[in-house]
């Protein structure tokens, strides 16, 4: 592989580079720590070790699965009940809105975007609650994070069949990071964040819930199907 042909011609692996990272150190924490001979005293923190294991675990727990197209909020803290209160959610139990939703689980893009947007699923999982929408980027509008991130942290995700995976943090009601990319680089020259952009490349899913500090123990609150199907209200959610 590449990096063992760069050690062997000379390069050093544990020369600290992006957030304080070195190659070799890094290594420490994902499928391959043997890579490079390890230097006495060199090691992980309590803490770096504790979050490669819940990496390994998270993404073993979701497992593969198609997700372009899906729109997520994952939120620290509260679950569905409590999600729905600050959604002011309607759930759909009957009637001609449950129709609506069969016919879109069915064929989710024979509709109209703009008239499928308004429904969405809700789950809790161990340490807050998802809320997604298989077909659409709902869970991510502004005006849904803010009102979501009210006391706490929230990650939104929308996985652009077009352009990609695109990332938002919503702190207490404050969009604060908006345009970002789960599952790939670094966002920021961070020891935290180029850890976690290693351990979760190219999984984005993992990416957001870890951020959020859910962990779900299976792939349900994202796949489907939710613990409750809810209707937002019509409002604007774009200029919150």
């Amino acid at each position: 592989m590449t990096a063992g042909r760069l050690a062997a011609a000379g390069a050093d692996a544990w020369r600290p580079s992006l957030g304080g990272w070195s190659p070799g150190r890094l290594s420490l924490a994902g499928p391959t720590p043997e890579l490079f001979p390890v230097p006495e005293g060199v090691c992980l923190s309590d803490s770096e070790r504790a979050a490669a294991q819940e990496a390994h675990r998270l993404t073993m727990a979701l497992g593969d699965f198609y997700y372009d197209g899906t729109g997520l909020a994952c939120v620290a803290g509260i679950d569905v009940a409590e999600a729905v209160r600050r959604l002011q959610a309607t759930p759909v139990v009957d009637g001609e809105l449950l129709g609506v939703l069969n016919e879109l689980l069915e064929e989710p893009y024979a509709h109209d975007m703009d008239e499928s947007l308004h429904i969405v699923g809700v789950t809790s999982v161990p340490g807050g609650c998802v809320v997604t929408q298989p077909w659409g980027y709902a869970p991510q509008m502004p005006g849904v994070l803010a009102r979501l991130s009210a006391e706490t942290l929230c990650y939104g995700l929308y996985a652009n069949p077009k352009s990609g995976n695109q990332g938002s943090i919503a702190r207490p009601g404050t969009i604060e990071g908006s345009d970002l990319h789960p599952g790939g680089g670094p966002d920021e020259d961070t020891s935290a964040e180029v850890l976690a952009s290693y351990l979760y490349q190219h999984n984005a899913v993992a990416y957001a819930c870890a951020f959020a500090g859910l962990r779900p123990t299976d792939r349900r609150a994202v796949a489907g199907p939710p613990d409750v199907w809810v209707e937002l209200p019509r409002r604007d959610y774009w200029s919150h």
